[in-house]
């Protein structure tokens, strides 16, 4: 006998635990299935971004952060550390106790908030009188049926053609979070976040690192400007950075991996290397979702096509996140589980996409919101830009970090904010600012005269503001 709930959703990562629970608030029955599994087989929910993504590779971040500080800078604050060494056995397990904390505050909100969860993998069975009938396969094997379904699949790592993952030599980013050893040599395909997350990580620990991008451009959907300090800095840093590449045959022997490639002036290359990282993308979970079965439309990329309130070709099942179009970001598919709920209860959820903040948490860190110079050029439109680097940032100094700078971009004629784009330290935290701002609408004339705390990091985008007219205060 089936149980029956008035929603479904299957996955519980970002965008499927936060639809799950704002759907229990708006008082629906709501179950949640998911399988990922812990070392111990128990459940794992919070997807790739809690499992193998955000969250471990963030873990991972603080503690070579912490070692390079410790072997490297130190000494600037006059602090002696003689003999410092890093225990990669019981790094990867602070990651490991991290992600699990993530787990269990998830099971612990279900919880809470009377969500029915169920161990296993979902895939549609069919439609019923009841609305829709999906299985669950696993520990708990169920049928469960709903009147609204909600996919939340979430995506996966994309392999080279030819060059499967095999997690030992061959790494995704589940096994680039696993590595038990330092590697001397590494090699990454692909620059993006997670290319550059990782190389930065196994670089500050001692790996020779190389990073290889097909695009001749480093970081292209980042304001140029912001692009180029950034990549200064890594070039800095000894992380190598080769552009404008062409890889040819990988192959992975006993003891580690070759790798060809033609480089940007057509020369041929070859790297020997103990294991490779490929970050080239990544692509929809809908294998085995079955969505045959309910008449489910995928397009050409395997991602469930929605409409923009996140409906599907099939009235009454809606998804969300990485499995549907637009950017495969975890708190993007947050704000659609939230809408989602909301539309089902009768209410406006809203997600606006140009709000959407993006952030690589490299140091230093790079975020932006909004368009960036090169995009506003291309649509002409007519713009301002002040920019204040954080060289003249009095807590910036204070930390020893003064890489990097604010960019604030404004509409030439009405001063309403464009874009804010910022690599420097804690990016990540400061670009939350320009969101609030730019969802309502707020000039830079808006942020120029908003008093901020000195000192403090945050007077770098009061400042860029003021730059905007021509009227900074510190440089």
């Amino acid at each position: 006998m089936s149980k029956s709930f008035d929603i479904i959703v299957i996955g519980a990562g970002p965008g499927g635990y936060i639809a799950a629970i704002r759907a229990a608030q708006l008082g629906f029955q709501v179950a949640c299935i998911d399988e990922w599994k812990n070392a111990a087989g128990g459940p794992a929910p919070g997807g790739t971004c809690t499992n193998v993504g955000c969250i471990p590779s963030k873990a991972l971040l603080q503690s070579s952060e912490h070692y390079e500080h410790a072997t490297h800078h130190f000494a600037d604050h006059g602090i002696s550390a003689k003999e410092v060494k890093m225990d990669v056995t019981k790094m990867i397990a602070r990651k490991d106790n991290v992600v699990k904390q993530n787990n269990d505050g998830i099971l612990y909100l279900f919880k809470k908030n009377k969500v029915a969860f169920f161990h296993g993998r979902g895939s549609f069975e069919g439609k019923t009188d009841a609305g829709f009938a999906v299985k669950v396969a696993g520990k708990d094997n169920e049928v469960l049926t709903a009147k609204q379904v909600i996919v939340a699949t979430g995506s996966s790592a994309r392999a080279l053609p030819g060059v499967p993952f095999d997690e030992e030599f061959i790494l995704s980013n589940d096994g680039a979070l696993r590595m038990g050893a330092v590697p001397n040599k590494l090699v990454l395909i692909g620059s993006g976040v997670i290319g550059l997350e990782m190389g930065s990580v196994w670089r500050r620990l001692g790996a020779d690192v190389t990073v290889l991008e097909g695009l001749p451009t480093f970081l292209g959907a980042v304001d140029e400007q912001i692009a180029k300090e950034a990549k200064k800095a890594f070039d800095k840093q000894g992380l190598r950075i080769e552009l404008g590449v062409k890889v040819g045959e990988i192959k992975a022997g006993k003891k580690g991996v070759s790798v060809a490639y033609t480089n940007a002036k057509g020369e041929a290359q070859h790297l020997d290397v103990d294991k490779v990282v490929v970050s080239i993308g990544r692509v929809p979970n809908t294998t085995g979702l079955n969505p045959e079965a309910v008449g489910l439309q995928l397009d050409e990329r395997g991602a469930i096509v929605v409409d923009a309130d996140c409906k599907t070709t099939v009235p009454g099942i809606w998804a969300v996140g990485d499995v549907v179009r637009g950017p495969m970001l975890a708190h993007k598919a947050e704000e659609e589980g939230v809408a989602v709920a909301e539309r089902i209860a009768g209410q406006h959820g809203h997600v606006d996409f140009g709000l959407v903040p993006w952030v690589i948490y490299t140091s230093p860190e790079i975020a932006w919101v909004g368009r960036t110079e090169q995009q506003l050029k291309a649509d002409g439109v007519s713009y301002k830009a002040g920019t204040f680097p954080f060289l003249a940032n009095g807590r910036a100094r204070a930390l020893g970090d003064t890489t990097g700078m604010v960019k604030l971009l404004a509409d030439a004629k009405t001063d309403e904010i464009l874009g804010v784009h910022i690599v420097g330290p804690m990016a990540s935290e400061l670009i939350a600012e320009a969101c609030v701002a730019m969802a309502f609408k707020a000039s830079s004339e808006d942020i120029a005269r908003i008093c901020h705390a000195h000192p403090s990091l945050s007077e770098s985008t009061k400042e860029a503001a003021l730059a905007v007219d021509k009227r900074t205060l510190n440089f």
